[in-house]
């Protein structure tokens, strides 16, 4: 196990900046996972931890060592790729083992380790057969179990689960965690799936453009995201975003108002305008608004379609026909917005229903730089942007 940290660390392709001043650093035994749309720098990132590409500038550390010139060889990590690429001509025990012979380790040695990351990754019994004679996840184990072997300080994950099927990266998610805390070893995952960021990770890394958004706990980063681009990646389905003007007390909103604690969120109204966040799940049908810790006012609306998911219901709402008089314009022009229901809610298609918001879960960004403002506009049910090493570098 060891440490891990990136000062200032920079890629630069001609004039494409891959990675932008990185700042991480990871504990020791720690699971943090860099997550991010396709081509944000996450997977360079890594590259450059692994020695596989050198920073344009900044340094890298692992444990007691600077690593930023070494080659991957002498920086005591280990790799699983997404493309598992096994020796197609080799048996389990050979490809596990081909590091280990490569080295010249003795031979009962190279018995021991692979029967030992054999039991770990739970391929018992099968290290005579050939690549060709495994499903997809027992192929991933045989890759994970050829790392195992080396007994790195650090593994790097680079999208290992994304040629799965489904139900296997579910199954292959519970693998990794109980391997974690079984081998209890520093692992730097990449991923662009959100779900594995949030079930197997101690920390998250949102990165966009080359660039650290956030680096906190999932649920940290869930409830308390940084800026907006946290906000709309973290979460499935996305964070509602609403543009709102800023009264003395209210929030205007397309056509309804929500009132707001002046004492809850400092300054707030100095700013004229601001961009209002809400999850699916904060949304509330006035028959339910007990539900709501700090319910708003009531907003009439329209189901639109509705998603049956099984467990809930996702119903996009539009807002009700705007009339001339109150200005709002049509409803083309308008915002939508996405609610999720209990699956036993009598709803139906092109139905107008109240709503109410969940104010203590109602989210305030800037207009501008897309910063967090609040989380929670009521006094004492705030979550806070919070603050210190955990927390995001927001664009100013």
């Amino acid at each position: 196990m060891a440490r891990v940290k990136l000062d200032d660390v920079s890629k630069s392709y001609e004039d494409v900046m891959a990675v932008n001043n990185m700042n991480l650093d990871l504990e020791d035994g720690e699971f943090i996972t860099l997550v991010g749309p396709s081509g944000c720098g996450k997977s360079t990132t890594l590259e450059t931890v692994a020695g596989l590409t050198k920073p344009t500038s900044g340094t890298i550390h692992i444990g007691d060592r600077e690593v930023t010139n070494l080659p991957p060889k002498d920086r005591g990590i280990a790799m699983v790729f997404q493309n598992i690429a096994l020796f197609p001509h080799m048996d389990v025990y050979d490809n596990i083992s081909f590091g280990l012979r490569l080295r010249d380790f003795p031979k009962d040695e190279i018995d021991e380790r692979v029967e030992d990351a054999a039991e770990v990754v739970e391929l018992e019994g099968m290290l005579d057969r050939m690549p060709d004679e495994l499903s997809g996840g027992q192929r991933q184990r045989v890759a994970i179990a050829r790392s195992i072997v080396r007994d790195p300080d650090v593994f790097l994950m680079d999208e290992p689960l994304a040629n799965l099927d489904a139900k296997l990266r579910v199954n292959m998610r519970t693998e990794l965690q109980r391997l974690h805390k079984q081998l209890e070893t520093t692992i730097i995952y990449v991923t662009h799936n959100q779900a594995e960021a949030m079930t197997m990770s101690d920390r998250i890394a949102v990165i966009n453009g080359g660039e650290l958004q956030q680096i906190a706990p999932p649920l940290t980063c869930y409830n308390e995201p940084a800026n907006r681009f946290v906000a709309g990646f973290i979460g499935s389905p996305s964070m509602n975003f609403v543009p709102a003007t800023v009264g003395d007390g209210d929030l205007q909103a397309d056509g309804y108002s929500l009132s707001y604690d002046t004492a809850a969120v400092d300054g707030l109204a100095a700013r004229e305008a601001v961009e209002i966040g809400i999850r699916p799940e904060d949304i509330y049908l006035v028959e339910n608004e007990a539900e709501a810790a700090e319910p708003s006012t009531r907003v009439e609306v329209v189901t639109d379609v509705l998603e049956p998911m099984g467990d809930e219901i996702f119903v996009y709402l539009k807002p009700v026909e705007a009339g001339s008089e109150d200005g709002m314009g049509s409803v083309e022009e308008r915002e939508g917005l996405l609610m999720s229901v209990d699956p036993a809610t009598d709803i139906t298609e092109d139905q107008t229903v109240e709503i109410v918001f969940d104010r203590s879960r109602l989210h305030l960004f800037d207009t501008d730089s897309g910063a967090a403002i609040s989380h929670g506009v009521i006094q004492g049910a705030m979550m806070g942007t919070g603050s210190g090493e955990d927390e995001a570098q927001a664009d100013d």
